[in-house]
């Protein structure tokens, strides 16, 4: 019976002891490495490529420019991107896109007396013409026609103004804050705003990338977009068969340099020469915009900006593989039966452990882990413990979560009870 009740005695002692321990709350271990929002993160950082000497300057002609990736949309090389500025008839790229999105190749055009006496370059249509809608959205991005924009917004949005509605609200869907349509053609405009104020038809060198970016990659029509836009010629005829004319390309682009997707030129008094194109070399996209590029009588000043911002895209930008192996790595857990460290990983798959960015030598890629010092149980397998994250020049590019690869249940006062139970059961 004595000795009974000393073992009884001993498992209570035990219990209240574990009873206390388990109250007292874990204090979060002290910062290593860099400071962060929360405390007890710890960060492990490692910087994968070598900063060069920087950007070298190009000598452009145009007033606004960029060079875009057009996988990721990352801006490689900008001048005055953000600055709103006319944009010409590189407005018919968006023109385009929301036809094709919006209506049926097949559907007819008809001519009004306003899209008839649009100024040139026009197709020259009566009014009262009718075509399918095919065919005017080859006279718009080939030859560039005035009257063949309105009569397609016309059809698409019911009226100018309505389809001009269309455009502001699909840059909006694009995250274009910074660009405003009121013709579908791209002549030089300005309408009232319901606060007293006017605003032009314009954009920036940033945002025409952005577009036409949506036109080639994002659009469920970008394969139409692209056909249309790689045609070299072709003759146009209205529905009576009566009215026909030949529409030739004016990309330049599309001979000039290799690997040319598509482009589209423009031009008007207040805008200057302006152009909006895109080339694929050696897996890489790279999108170009350009506004302001050069007036009369300096024509060619948009090719010489297009292909010195191309090459320059094509001789220091090549994808790379940041992806970093994986180390081990463990978390303190507390609060269990006793203090364990537990494994973490990121569970992915071999063909998942790849990172390609496209990247100059003067880029900075930051792998950087944040995971906890300690956690408190419970925990179990497949809980997010932290997060590997690559940071390109400062932005997030990709996140990998780190997952607990075991579980630890919290030891309570249950616990120990049951335990007592379960040794006494044993001594019967």
């Amino acid at each position: 019976m004595g000795k009974r009740s000393r073992a009884y005695g001993l498992m209570i002692g035990i219990t209240a002891g574990f009873a206390v321990w388990g109250s007292v709350a874990v204090q979060p271990c002290a910062m290593s490495g860099e400071n962060t929002e929360r405390e007890g993160i710890k960060w492990e950082r490692s910087i994968e490529t070598v900063q060069g000497q920087g950007k070298e300057k190009l000598r452009l002609h145009a007033v606004s420019a960029v060079l875009m990736d057009g996988v990721s949309g990352r801006i490689l090389y900008g001048k005055e991107e953000q600055s709103f500025r006319p944009m010409a008839s590189t407005t018919k790229i968006m023109t385009c896109i929301l036809a094709l999105e919006n209506g049926n190749p097949e559907d007819i055009c008809r001519f009004s007396s306003k899209a008839a006496a649009q100024p040139k370059v026009h197709l020259g249509a009566p009014a009262g013409t009718q075509f399918r809608l095919q065919e005017l959205l080859y006279s718009l991005m080939l030859e560039s026609h005035n009257d063949s924009a309105v009569a397609i917004a016309e059809h698409i949005g019911g009226s100018v103004e309505g389809f001009a509605s269309m455009m502001n609200q699909k840059a909006r869907d694009i995250g274009c804050k910074n660009t405003w349509f009121i013709t579908p053609n791209g002549l030089d405009a300005v309408c009232a705003m319901p606060d007293g104020g006017e605003k032009s038809h314009g954009t920036t060198a940033a945002e025409l990338a952005a577009i036409l970016r949506y036109c080639i990659r994002d659009s469920p029509k970008k394969d139409a977009f692209l056909e249309i836009t790689r045609t070299s010629g072709r003759t146009i005829t209205d529905c009576s068969g009566q009215y026909s004319r030949y529409c030739g390309n004016h990309n330049a682009l599309l001979t000039m340099m290799e690997g040319a997707l598509t482009g589209k030129t423009g031009f008007t008094g207040g805008a200057g020469y302006s152009y909006v194109g895109a080339l694929e070399s050696q897996g890489r996209t790279f999108i170009i915009a350009l506004l302001g590029s050069g007036w009369p009588p300096h024509k060619a000043y948009k090719w010489e900006d297009a292909k010195a911002l191309l090459e320059y895209g094509k001789e220091h930008y090549h994808y790379r593989d940041v992806f970093e192996p994986e180390e081990p790595r463990t978390v303190l857990v507390e609060g269990g039966k006793e203090p364990e460290r537990v494994p973490v990983s990121s569970r992915l798959k071999e063909e998942q452990r790849h990172l390609k960015l496209l990247v100059s030598d003067w880029d900075q890629v930051e792998c950087v882990t944040r995971l906890p010092d300690m956690r408190k149980a419970p925990v179990r397998s497949g809980d997010v413990a932290g997060y590997q994250i690559y940071r390109l020049n400062g932005e997030v590019v990709a996140v990998y979560p780190l997952y607990m690869e075991a579980s630890v249940d919290e030891w309570k006062f249950s616990s120990c009870v049951q335990m007592v139970l379960e040794f006494f059961a044993k001594k019967r």
